[in-house]
């Protein structure tokens, strides 16, 4: 009969440090009068400040649709404002307003506020290394769902 793993399995203990991980981060982010949803659309605009919706989505990394209900909210706070592009009458324009902008400086300092915490203790060197594996970690599942696609449209 088989027992329970000496040590505990890195997927598993990866995906507990996530969950609490992200419930922390969440609840920085409502401390400063944000979400973590709204926080990427921020860095999507900061990254590009008159994007599309669709590049939005991509950069986002969420359907068009949830993007559509986040910005929804987030116009009618004021954050920012959607126009049609003149050039595609189809594609709508974001960008953020004075308040969108005052909203990102607030939760980014509380998301580096948050990473500070969040490494404490930890030296850089570590921290460095902890990147590292993580780079690998999330290189080896891209690997394992791109097989396990290949084997799936193989049958």
């Amino acid at each position: 009969m088989y027992g329970p793993p000496e040590k505990a399995p890195i997927g598993m203990m990866l995906w507990r440090t996530v969950n609490a991980t992200s419930r922390a981060f969440d609840t920085a982010l409502s401390s400063a009068g944000g979400s973590r949803p709204m926080w990427f659309i921020l860095l999507a605009l900061k990254a590009d400040p008159v994007a599309s919706q669709r590049e939005l989505a991509a950069h986002v990394g969420i359907q068009g649709a949830t993007l559509t209900h986040h910005l929804t909210a987030m116009e009618s706070d004021g954050l920012l404002t959607r126009r049609r592009d003149p050039n595609n009458r189809r594609v709508h324009l974001v960008e953020l307003t004075d308040k969108g902008e005052a909203a990102f400086r607030r939760m980014r300092d509380a998301a580096l506020d948050f990473d500070r915490k969040l490494r404490d203790g930890i030296p850089d060197d570590e921290a460095d290394r902890l990147r590292e594996t993580l780079d690998r970690l999330r290189d080896n599942a891209a690997t394992i769902l791109s097989t396990a696609r290949s084997t799936h449209d193989s049958d």
